[in-house]
């Protein structure tokens, strides 16, 4: 009898330990990528979160958009594969759907094992609640959103998923953090739009800028699950002037094209390029 107990005691052991790795890891990334402070309460939240059910800040399970958690579909899907999910099935629901209007909406069922009845999520997405840079893929859209739904009622998941919120809650204020603030945008509230400046690039104190520039870097920064403040130094560098709102307009095009271009192709060497950053910004919030 004691030996069986001790046998499952030595059988946690990698498990407990694999688990204070990831937590200790996703607050030291926390603290890197948002600027969070040792005891901010979404810390707390994060571990919490992290406890539960084994969300990677790294591996981009759960990101920070104006001062709130968020779940994404890639961390959805890697914790329904960790808990063996038996399986799901998706259909359009053709009754609310207008393929005419770019109008869907999907059904989307998760069995998390062979023995479950099955847990059902609803998603739709139409032109006026999905952002401008992906307008024409609402059938995707709103299909993504259904099995989202679905796997966070399968595993009791009460975030909200990225990809369900529509196109208002853009994570626009990532770069209006002030000029060496050193204070990411997640900890205050959404800025209004401010006028463009002399250069007429829509930058005028590092907000995102007109809507079809904002609209697309802001997409790439969630698409590709960047770190928007060290996005920010990079298109300073990349621009080639001290601060962002001093470049112009084509400038900062050139760069969001640029942007796009590498996070498409090669995305981890992209990650690589925004790392070597970290240090900089870290200077400058200092200074």
């Amino acid at each position: 009898m004691a030996s069986t107990a001790e046998s499952r005691k030595q059988a946690m052991r990698p498990a407990v330990k694999a688990n204070s790795r990831l937590l200790r890891r996703n607050r030291q990334l926390a603290r890197e990528k948002w600027g969070l402070g040792p005891r901010h309460p979404l810390l707390d939240q994060l571990m919490a979160l992290s406890e539960e059910f084994g969300l990677s800040v790294s591996a981009g399970d759960v990101i920070l958009l104006e001062g709130k958690w968020y779940v994404t579909h890639s961390g959805l899907l890697r914790l329904a594969r960790r808990n063996r999910c038996s399986g799901m099935r998706v259909r359009v629901v053709p009754e609310l759907s207008d393929p005419i209007a770019h109008r869907f909406a999907f059904e989307a069922t998760v069995f998390k094992s062979k023995a479950c009845q099955g847990f059902v999520g609803f998603g739709d997405a139409d032109p006026s609640n999905v952002s401008s840079l992906v307008q024409g893929a609402e059938l995707r859209v709103a299909e993504t959103r259904a099995v989202n739904r679905a796997l966070r009622k399968a595993y009791g998941i009460g975030l909200c998923s990225v990809e369900e919120v529509g196109s208002s809650s853009e994570p626009s204020a990532s770069f209006s953090s002030g000029e060496g603030s050193g204070r990411p945008w997640v900890e205050g509230k959404k800025r209004p739009s401010r006028p463009m400046n002399g250069n007429g690039n829509g930058y005028g104190n590092a907000t995102c800028g007109t809507p079809k520039v904002r609209d697309r870097l802001c997409q790439l920064i969630r698409q590709h699950q960047l770190d928007a403040t060290l996005v920010k130094a990079y298109a300073v560098d990349f621009c080639g002037t001290k601060t962002l709102r001093e470049a112009s307009r084509e400038q900062v095009e050139n760069f969001v094209a640029h942007l796009a271009d590498w996070a498409e192709k090669d995305r981890n060497a992209l990650v690589c390029q925004l790392n070597s950053y970290l240090g900089q910004e870290k200077a400058e919030g200092a200074a």
